[in-house]
């Protein structure tokens, strides 16, 4: 068994343990450096990873293949990657870029399979009269849409 499979398989023993934390990223590169992130329903601690990076390097043998091992939490600035992170974000701010429509900057209300939804204030003309009044905006997105889409701080 190379060690991308027997990576995976713990990790997938791991994470049963864990429920809350669900896999975001696994890169296995030619110098055998495993780069594993994480990401949790209510955030992911020091702890968990050290939890997640023993039951891997616990089970493997230094002596069969030698291997550099990293695990980490998704980074508040790093892109949203999977629709799990999205219920997790429900009620943050999203900077959302679109494929062929301009970027959307709105608090994320909803989540589900197929997509999700932002809402934002914008300035807008009276429809009679002159000046600008303040309207509030939806627009729901699916997943198919997005070229990349990051919670704001």
């Amino acid at each position: 068994m190379n060690l991308r499979l027997k990576v995976e398989t713990l990790l997938t023993a791991a994470l049963a343990e864990h429920p809350s934390l669900f896999l975001i990223e696994l890169k296995v590169g030619v110098d055998n450096s495993v780069r594993v992130i994480l990401d949790g329903d209510h955030g992911v601690t020091l702890q968990d990873c050290m939890n997640v990076s023993r039951a891997i390097e616990h089970q493997l043998d230094r002596e069969e293949e030698d291997f550099f091992l990293e695990v980490a939490s998704a980074g508040v600035g790093a892109p949203l990657q999977s629709k799990r992170q999205y219920v997790k974000n429900i009620g943050r701010k999203l900077k959302v870029e679109l494929t062929n429509l301009p970027p959307v900057q709105g608090t994320l209300i909803a989540a589900d399979d197929s997509g999700f939804t932002l809402t934002w204030k914008q300035r807008e003309p009276k429809p009679v009269g002159k000046g600008k009044v303040t309207v509030e905006k939806q627009q729901t997105i699916s997943y198919d849409q997005i070229e990349s889409a990051k919670v704001t701080i």
